[in-house]
């Protein structure tokens, strides 16, 4: 919406994961690198931790997009929620495998043969689960028995279990002993710190066409780098509704006002951020008066009742970010 107005060729803070705008800090790079590694080298079983919103299924699609497809099968499992059968059924036909049997011993041997013909051809098989963290034990079980899948050269399926950090605390239940065994490596991701929440934010200005100058002061960087927690996803909001206001004001530069109100809007503000509300005034007595006597005996409708209400004593309705943008265009 505002992209034209700053010179942009696209949105440079969509929240949407897009591998054009991976952020190389250390530690994406050494995910990049471990699991590409892990993937190609048949390694088996991998890890990939990391607090929401810091960019875990961007750093899956990027690595899946630089790999040629004449090297690997993919399958990109979603949606965590599922059942055993569910889960082995979604991830055979994300492999490409059409008419999936109802039989659960003949779906695995259709996997098996599946598995084995890409080996044949050079190829690694992949399966990518995302939102890890919400697995059942059920389904991790049924993961676990997937990594059976093997020859005396490696594994024939690679497994990526990709979830929150409470990932780690699930799989060191007692349960999933065998499963723990089975990790070959453990990566993470974390937020960015202070320092990088600047250079996060001008390398996705520059992505999306932008100068090397960001339209933010030096005070609205250190906001959003404070209320967002060095978030990316956070950061993205942040940025993205306070260009929306400056759009809609006409100002060429985010001040910190406006990404005080956009950290307010998100409910990102800690208690003692946010701003005082106006004090109500105590509410004036009404004297009820007497209705005068109709006249000529006539009757008379009676008028509506009107009563003072705490209305006129609170300060004016904070407007919403949209009604608050349109107003400025229309001013």
């Amino acid at each position: 919406m505002y992209e034209q107005f700053f010179g942009l060729r696209k949105n440079p803070f969509v929240m949407a994961p897009d591998p054009a705008f991976v952020f190389p800090t250390p530690a994406h790079r050494e995910a990049l690198a471990g699991l590409t590694y892990a993937i190609m080298s048949r390694k088996g079983f991998v890890v990939l931790t990391g607090e929401a919103g810091t960019g875990k299924t961007t750093l899956l699609t990027t690595i899946l997009q630089s790999i040629p497809d004449t090297r690997v099968y993919s399958s990109f499992v979603l949606n965590s929620t599922l059942t055993p059968s569910e889960f082995l059924e979604l991830a055979m036909m994300d492999f490409g495998i059409n008419n999936v049997p109802v039989s659960k011993a003949q779906r695995l041997m259709e996997l098996q043969g599946f598995l084995v013909r890409a080996c044949n051809e050079g190829k690694v098989a992949v399966l990518i689960v995302d939102e890890a963290h919400k697995l059942s034990p059920e389904v991790l079980e049924e993961i676990r028995l997937l990594t059976n899948f093997n020859t005396a050269d490696g594994n024939l399926l690679q497994i990526v279990l990709a979830g929150q950090k409470e990932l780690n605390g699930v799989l060191n239940r007692g349960d999933l002993w065998q499963l723990k065994q089975r990790i070959a490596f453990r990566l993470a991701l974390h937020p960015l710190p202070q320092t990088d929440v600047e250079q996060y934010m001008r390398h996705r200005w520059i992505k999306a066409g932008g100068s090397l100058e960001l339209p933010f002061s030096a005070e609205a960087v250190r906001r959003i780098g404070q209320w967002s927690r060095g978030i990316p996803r956070l950061i993205n909001a942040i940025c993205d509704n306070a260009l929306l206001l400056a759009f809609g004001a006409g100002a060429s530069r985010v001040e910190m006002e406006q990404v005080l109100e956009v950290a307010a809007d998100l409910d990102l503000l800690d208690s003692d951020e946010r701003p005082e509300r106006a004090t109500l005034a105590p509410a004036e007595p009404v004297l009820e008066e007497e209705d005068p006597p109709p006249l000529n005996g006539a009757s008379v409708a009676p008028e509506p009742i009107s009563l003072p209400t705490l209305e006129r004593y609170l300060p004016s309705q904070k407007r919403s970010l949209l009604s608050r943008w349109v107003g400025g265009k229309r001013g």
